[in-house]
């Protein structure tokens, strides 16, 4: 049988603008597939020359992937044990210096995952082909089956809002690489087939950073769990990266050509590696620079809000900010004034105070993230490196605050949903849960009745599919789409 997805998408004229990473990411972040289609593919194409440049460590052989995926899991395991007993002897976090440090990471992965899993999108056309069925259901566990606890958008918006670090559309265009990618391999599945099943193999192998990052983020008081859970779904036993290599063998064999086939597959297996990665972000982080680009784009709305008697130096305040390259010579003098002590925690400085006290003057001008990166710079003594561990009190990990909150009858409070059961919903009325991701009741409701009137179940399939596109799954509407394709497809 030759493997076919024509027609998933309908036609569209040419575009004939080449986009960049970032420009192409907020075109189709709202679900304009087929209407970018074209462009998509240029930039696609693009990125597949670019990774044809580059090695693999993927066997020849398909029979012998199995063994090699397994070979990696336990070389990735043995590594991270080796973390582990340095960590124990005393050696210092290997990623982030500080918590400013791990929030700057979590807002620079941001573009990638918050389209999570869309590569995969359009192989739910193909939902009676059992050759699918693999990738379809990683798919589908990207979306959490539908429960929003689960769902891997929905975790992480709630990580970026909970952090107020959602300010991310400012990022540099290497940071939407990776997304751009996948939402362009989304729109146009049925011309890049081998290669979003190359893609999937190599994004589903589960990495050395992503344990070292759980680790270190629980360990400064971060709810690690959107990473924890990548770690248990992608595992080589029975979770993402087995079901990857499923995908592989069963769309090769029946491919009309499985040598192109595998060619094309590796060069989409190769796209993993350009674009921003976990360590290349976290080891771009500069401390300083961080507060300064903060402090610059204050300067902005802040220039003209200050009072005259507010002197720096002999100048006033608007003075200062009223030439954003200004900021660093600001920020030593503020030092040099007494203002801020470095070195110190942040508590001892009366500029913090402006910020966090009783009676702070500057309340709400700085959100959670930005007050960090601020108390961090602080607390770092100005001789110290960008990446030097900051001083201060000890931070309790999120899990140790989690089973404290636990212990005092606090368990409402923590992750919702944690001990409930995965399973096939049968029921689709409205949910709590559902309502928190944006939409109302009344869509369901909508929804419900659309479905009753379908005629036929593949009509109805088309209809959730729709809703299950990158840019909805994660709404209301798509919540209740994927647990309802979910038991259809069963």
């Amino acid at each position: 049988m030759q493997t076919s997805l024509a027609p998933l998408l309908s036609s569209a004229p040419p575009v004939s603008s080449t986009p960049s990473a970032k420009e192409l990411y907020f075109l189709l972040e709202h679900g304009a597939l087929a209407e970018h289609r074209h462009t998509a593919r240029g930039y696609l194409d693009r990125q597949l020359q670019a990774a044809r440049a580059l090695q693999d460590d993927v066997p020849a052989d398909v029979t012998e992937m199995g063994e090699w995926m397994r070979a990696r899991s336990v070389a990735v395991g043995q590594q991270y044990r080796d973390y582990l007993d340095a960590r124990r002897s005393g050696a210092p976090r290997r990623y982030f210096a500080s918590k400013s440090h791990a929030m700057y990471f979590i807002k620079a992965v941001a573009p990638t995952k918050l389209v999570d899993g869309a590569w995969l999108f359009a192989l739910l056309e193909r939902w009676e082909d059992p050759d699918f069925r693999p990738l379809i259901q990683t798919y589908l566990e990207e979306l959490g089956d539908g429960i929003a606890e689960k769902n891997h958008v929905v975790l992480y918006k709630k990580l970026l809002a909970g952090l107020e670090c959602d300010q991310w559309r400012g990022l540099d265009d290497d940071k939407f690489v990776q997304g751009a990618i996948q939402l362009a391999l989304a729109a146009d599945a049925e011309h890049y087939l081998p290669e979003i099943v190359g893609y999937n193999l190599g994004y589903e192998q589960l990495p050395l950073h992503l344990l070292i990052t759980s680790y270190e983020l629980n360990e400064l008081g971060i709810d690690p769990y959107y990473f924890t859970l990548h770690i248990t779904v992608d595992n080589a036993g029975t979770g993402h990266a087995h079901k990857a290599l499923q995908g592989v063998q069963q769309l090769m064999a029946n491919a009309a050509d499985p040598a192109d086939f595998q060619r094309r597959m590796l060069d989409g297996y190769r796209l993993n590696d350009l674009g921003g990665c976990t360590t290349s972000v976290i080891n771009e982080f500069d401390l300083e620079a961080e507060l300064v680009q903060i402090m610059q784009d204050k300067s902005v709305v802040g220039q003209n809000m200050h009072s005259d008697y507010c002197r720096v130096a002999g100048r006033s305040i608007n003075d200062w900010l009223a030439e954003p390259a200004q900021i660093p010579h600001m920020l030593l003098e503020l030092e040099n004034a007494g203002w801020i002590k470095r070195g110190e925690p942040a508590e001892n400085s009366r500029f913090w105070k402006l910020i966090q006290s009783e009676r702070a003057e500057m309340f709400g001008v700085f959100s959670s993230y930005e007050q960090q990166i601020l108390r961090d710079w602080i607390a770092t003594p100005r001789t110290a490196t960008a990446q030097a561990p900051v001083a201060g009190a000890r931070v309790i990990s999120f899990r140790a605050r989690q089973r404290a909150m636990e212990t005092l009858g606090d368990g409402a409070a923590t992750r919702p949903n944690a001990s409930k059961p995965r399973g096939v919903i049968r029921h689709h009325p409205a949910r709590e849960a559902d309502l928190d991701a944006g939409d109302g009741g009344s869509e369901l409701r909508r929804l419900e009745q659309r479905l009753a009137a379908a005629g036929s179940k593949p009509a109805a399939m088309t209809m959730l599919i729709d809703l299950m596109s990158p840019a909805r799954h994660h709404s209301a509407a798509g919540l209740m789409a994927t647990r309802i394709f979910r038991q259809l497809l069963a």
